[in-house]
């Protein structure tokens, strides 16, 4: 895609430290001759917050709309916990998400070989990990209504309640592209749920078995969301594609994370039905280490790849990253998150430079 735009919402807490080196790659890229892409910057989150009083400002939404693809970092912080819920940093996100249609979350879970001591897993359980696990992103528990906290009824106590909501259509759609990733890479895809218990989930069995006779090729199977959260720690390699609803695979991607070593690895893309991308990577904005260039910026260049793969179509740049992180890593450069015996603990600006110099 030439002259593509891309807009950079570096966020709140380590967002701007791990931003910083996913958009020194892609100036190096194009400076290189190799990409050409405009980039523009906005605020979201807490920033957002800060500045106009609204966690996705009209303006940053209508960039948003006009980009081909976003790249995120992270949002949220304990300095706006007390805030009215609907004005807190994380419904600027899922604002975001809801107002470009982005229903699809991937979400990797690789491990690469030089992590594998990392992980809090044995290295037979974990070595030649790769699952992908496709998590549906604008519907479900979290943009259910009705929802809220009230008074019960005859009673001073107050209780919260969410809604649970998926259509036919919803549930197609997540399934249709959940079938269409296993079928480029191991034909087998594990669709998640609580059929024994949601109705929800009984009507996305059904939809499933449904889509799945238009996929003959691709094997599927149906798994109870917590014996998945067992069986990923039990036997991970067992899965190879895993579908499944907005707050299973919320859990279920952040549980898969630690398999490779650090949450700090993991990219995700969110996408439309035109293949238009948001792009973050899964963690949060950890305030706690914020402004101490000691973030992980491993998953937001990660993330970036992940842009350049399915959005651009620079399927070979997204290549050239991911190899080159793993150059970094053979050279035994670490950050905290995810150091070990005998290798090199080095901050977020020496490792983002480094993946730049191994391309």
């Amino acid at each position: 895609m030439v002259g593509a735009k891309i807009l950079i919402l570096p966020g709140d807490g380590i967002g701007s430290e791990i931003m910083a080196e996913a958009v020194a790659l892609l100036e190096a890229l194009r400076a290189a001759g190799d990409l050409d892409v405009e980039l523009e910057t906005a605020a979201i989150g807490g920033a957002a917050i800060d500045a106009t009083g609204q966690p996705l400002p009209e303006a940053t939404l209508a960039l948003a709309r006009e980009a081909d693809a976003i790249l995120l970092g992270a949002v949220g912080g304990p300095r706006w916990d007390k805030i009215e819920r609907d004005l807190r940093p994380e419904r600027g996100l899922l604002r975001l998400r809801s107002a470009l249609g982005v229903f699809a979350n991937l979400r990797p879970a690789v491990m690469y070989p030089q992590l594998v001591s990392a992980s809090s897993l044995k290295p037979d359980v974990v070595s030649g990990l790769d699952v992908l696990i496709v998590r549906e992103l604008t519907g479900g528990i979290y943009f259910g209504q009705p929802r809220g906290i009230r008074t019960r009824a005859g009673t001073n106590e107050r209780e919260g309640f969410n809604t649970l909501v998926y259509s036919e259509s919803e549930i197609e759609r997540i399934c249709r592209v959940g079938f269409d990733l296993a079928r480029k890479r191991g034909r087998r895809l594990c669709s998640v749920d609580k059929a024994n218990v949601l109705e929800t989930s009984e009507l996305w069995r059904e939809v499933a078995e449904r889509v799945s006779a238009d996929y003959a090729d691709v094997e599927l199977s149906h798994m109870y969301v917590d014996n998945a959260a067992m069986q990923l720690v039990r036997s991970p390699k067992q899965f190879d594609v895993m579908v499944t609803t907005n707050m299973f695979g919320d859990i279920l991607s952040d549980l898969a994370s630690m398999l490779t070593g650090s949450i700090g690895m993991l990219p995700s893309a969110s996408m439309d039905a035109a293949g238009k991308g948001l792009y973050e990577p899964i963690h949060g904005a950890a305030p706690d280490i914020a402004g101490k260039g000691v973030a992980n910026p491993l998953a937001t260049i990660l993330s970036a790849a992940m842009l350049l793969r399915y959005t651009l179509g620079r399927g070979e740049l997204a290549d050239r990253i991911e190899a080159a992180v793993g150059r970094v890593l053979d050279q035994g450069l670490r950050t905290a998150d995810i150091q070990s015996p005998g290798t090199r603990v080095v901050g977020t600006r020496e490792m983002g430079q480094a993946v730049i110099d191994a391309l």
